[in-house]
């Protein structure tokens, strides 16, 4: 009965210790998986949002699809754009083990600007690409960018346990380019909407090119 009572005294030790590694892998009392969850939960509604301004034609003839191509591509680029947030989002979370409250108050400001996203497609959709739409547009991926740069920052900031971030995100020109790009695009929206449309393109095949950095930087440290 006694070695019975050790053994049940141990085993709170055991997962007393189990739990301060999980507190301190999440961030000390700041829950990382209830961030990526809340975040993956926000982007999911984005994205069922946007497709929801896809309205089917009331004829059935394919030439009553052509009214609404430009509302389908626009709704594909978005995708293509949340998509591209969501699979970085995801990555750079991974290589994070502390969060604080200015790291949650950053992802929120990152995910105000990505929830503008459904609006932004539907106008530009709805008026085929023309002049004001457009510019707002780009406003709002210029405005995305920096949000997700900004919380890169912060989570950086937030301790020497982020330090692998840094590292793995390394001269970020990817970073640096978008926001560049996405300025020119708006100056372009003023007076040649389909020259800002190409920049949007640009962009977003820029990122859709496999970026290995953090994935390379995980794998260093589990060896």
């Amino acid at each position: 009965i006694a070695a019975s009572g050790s053994g049940r005294r141990g085993l709170p030790g055991r997962s007393g210790g189990a739990a301060a590694r999980a507190a301190v892998e999440s961030g000390g009392g700041v829950g990382k998986g209830r961030l990526e969850a809340f975040s993956d939960g926000v982007i999911a509604i984005i994205i069922t949002i946007m497709v929801l301004e896809l309205k089917a034609p009331h004829g059935e003839s394919l030439d009553d699809l052509r009214p609404l191509l430009p509302v389908f591509l626009s709704y594909l680029l978005s995708f293509v754009y949340v998509g591209i947030y969501w699979n970085n989002h995801h990555h750079m979370l991974q290589a994070t083990h502390k969060v604080t409250g200015a790291v949650l108050w950053a992802n929120l400001h990152l995910l105000f600007w990505l929830s503008l996203f459904p609006f932004a497609t539907a106008w530009m959709g709805e008026s085929h690409f023309s002049s004001r739409p457009t510019l707002v547009y780009g406003l709002v991926l210029l405005m995305a960018a920096i949000a997700y740069f900004v919380l890169q920052s912060v989570i950086v900031a937030a301790g020497a346990q982020n330090s692998g971030l840094k590292q793995a995100l390394g001269r970020d020109w990817k970073g640096k380019v978008s926001p560049v790009l996405y300025l020119l695009a708006i100056a372009a929206a003023l007076w040649r909407p389909w020259v800002s449309q190409c920049i949007f393109v640009l962009v977003a095949l820029l990122w859709l090119v496999p970026d290995r950095r953090i994935e390379r930087h995980l794998a260093a440290r589990e060896i």
